[in-house]
């Protein structure tokens, strides 16, 4: 598993009449034609041409090798996630529709090499098909170029996809969220109805999910998985709104009460200052230290010292009485 040489590392420009040249230059690597080959066959080819060599094997490699380089990217950018989040993390990566998607975006279905009875039901965009093949792909690579360029192939085609799943929250598994949402409201276990129409080879799925005998959404796919998740995705969203509305509904029914204290009170306070007023005015006497003018007028009672008694009258003395007699 030598290194290949700077030149060969570059990707090819995709010029070369050769599809496995082509597909090297997306890689971004050369490698031996007889383990490239192998990578790509799929075993209805290997059966209808002798038994050849499948790429079972390869993609069994690729699949650790995968599993290995995104466990450790997650483990290493998530440094507080706890196990049972980064489990959610590597499953919504790792996955037969994610790597599907992956083999697409390298049109990778052109190069697989498949049996007459694939080729004729559309094997080369079936999902288990891009997937089984892209692991191999990698698998083939580390065996060529080392642990280090597989690595560096996984993060090329699979950090955008990682990062997308950082941010997806309850999308990262919407049949997980599903569950784990009806539980905290006590609404049962969703359950999934799925019915299927089309031939074999093209056919679609239709998904309902209910909960309660309830349906809260649908959803279509290419397989039965694909559909349920879509289905679960729309009851999740609608069973959330029906969720945060009703705790809006509640929250406001709460503050009501308090407002319309609140109102009374202040109606209360303003009555009884208008009574005081009323008597304090009703109250004053007229002429009295300018009370009748508002002058001099105060709230409590007066301060100012009693009166002393008038002093009595000089007693009256008959003429020619001295005084003190």
């Amino acid at each position: 598993m030598s290194e290949l040489s700077p030149d060969k590392k570059q990707p090819d420009n995709g010029s070369s009449a050769s599809s496995h040249t082509l597909l090297e230059g997306r890689l971004g690597y050369q490698l031996e034609t007889a383990l490239l080959v192998r990578a790509l066959t799929h075993r209805s080819y290997a059966y209808e041409n002798g038994g050849l060599p499948t790429n079972e094997r390869l993609e069994f490699l690729g699949d650790s090798v995968l599993g290995l380089v995104v466990t450790d990217t997650l483990y290493r950018t998530h440094p507080d996630l706890p196990e049972g989040q980064l489990a959610k993390l590597r499953a919504a990566v790792v996955n037969s529709r994610a790597l599907a998607e992956v083999g697409r975006g390298l049109e990778l279905g052109s190069f697989i090499r498949l049996g007459r009875g694939e080729e004729g039901t559309g094997g080369r965009d079936k999902a288990s098909i891009l997937a089984d093949t892209l692991e191999a792909v990698i698998g083939a690579v580390y065996l060529d170029q080392g642990l280090g360029a597989a690595s560096e192939l996984v993060h090329r085609l699979f950090d955008p996809l990682i990062e997308k799943s950082s941010n997806l929250g309850a999308g990262l598994d919407w049949k997980t969220s599903l569950q784990e949402l009806t539980a905290a409201e006590s609404l049962g276990v969703p359950e999934y109805l799925v019915t299927e129409t089309g031939p074999d080879h093209e056919k679609t799925f239709t998904a309902a999910a209910r909960v309660g005998g309830v349906s809260y959404g649908t959803g279509t796919g290419r397989s039965k998985k694909e559909a349920e998740q879509q289905a679960a995705e729309s009851a999740w969203r609608a069973i959330k709104a029906a969720a945060e509305e009703r705790a809006t509904a509640e929250r406001t029914a709460v503050g009501a009460p308090d407002e319309a204290d609140a109102e009374a009170g202040a109606e209360a306070v303003a009555q009884v200052r208008a009574q005081a007023d009323s008597e304090t005015g009703a109250g004053a006497e007229p002429g009295v230290d300018g009370a009748a003018d508002g002058e001099g007028a105060t709230d409590g009672p007066s301060t100012s010292p009693p009166s002393s008694p008038a002093a009595p009258a000089p007693e009256e003395r008959p003429p020619g009485e001295p005084a003190g007699a």
